[in-house]
């Protein structure tokens, strides 16, 4: 799934209840153009705190970027991350890190919504994202914002502060923020998107090209 202008224009409004004010799209950059990706670059901190299972000083870090409405992302989670966790995030060998690049205002919304119920707790962030990538056919119609609402009344939010939790301009802008540094900065214009230590992986990988490239690292 490659974004568009018109999908980067969308993501300005994210969750069809409020505009953020303010704010102008950004143009897509041209990767002949960009400068080159350092893995300094993919650590830096961005806006929002980032969302990572594994230890801090794991040799190996994977970053993923990611639209919740990314029907690849979701066969990702479900089919290949699982296997990445139980050999090499549970036993303390790569940190891996999940950072939001919502391609439309569901998405948008989806991210929200995933930070106010997981708030700091990592665990709870990726258990929420896994819901929704699992769930991704059923809330990602034609009327996302009902569906999250029971999304999150399961979480024990009310209608009233899921609206609110998405309306939230200034999470709002952050996310912005993040998304036009990882499209200007790191050069990531689709989903899913990864970086292990800097190197950039784009689209669908499948856990053995994963395996060949972490095996490497850590040999190394």
């Amino acid at each position: 799934m490659t974004i568009t202008r018109r999908a980067f224009n969308a993501a300005l409004t994210l969750t069809g209840i409020a505009a953020v004010a303010g704010l102008s799209p950004w143009r897509l950059i041209d990767p002949a153009q960009a400068q080159s990706v350092t893995a300094a670059d993919v650590a830096k901190p961005v806006s929002l705190p980032d969302m990572a299972l594994g230890p801090k000083d794991a040799a190996v870090t994977i970053t993923e970027f990611a639209s919740m409405t990314c029907p690849h992302c979701a066969h990702f989670a479900e089919e290949v991350f699982p296997k990445i966790k139980a050999a090499y995030i549970d036993t303390n060998k790569v940190r891996y890190v999940f950072r939001e690049f919502p391609l439309d205002r569901a998405a948008g919304a989806a991210s929200l919504l995933t930070r106010c119920i997981a708030k700091d707790d990592a665990g709870k962030f990726f258990a929420v994202i896994d819901l929704l990538f699992k769930q991704q056919a059923e809330w990602a119609g034609p009327k996302p914002l009902e569906s999250l609402k029971l999304i999150g009344k399961q979480a024990g939010m009310s209608g009233k502060a899921v609206e609110a939790c998405i309306d939230d301009k200034a999470q709002t802008e952050k996310l912005i923020a993040d998304q036009k540094y990882a499209n200007e900065v790191l050069k990531v214009n689709s989903t899913p998107t990864f970086f292990i230590n800097g190197e950039k992986v784009t689209g669908e990988t499948s856990f053995e090209e994963f395996e060949k490239k972490l095996n490497a690292l850590l040999k190394s």
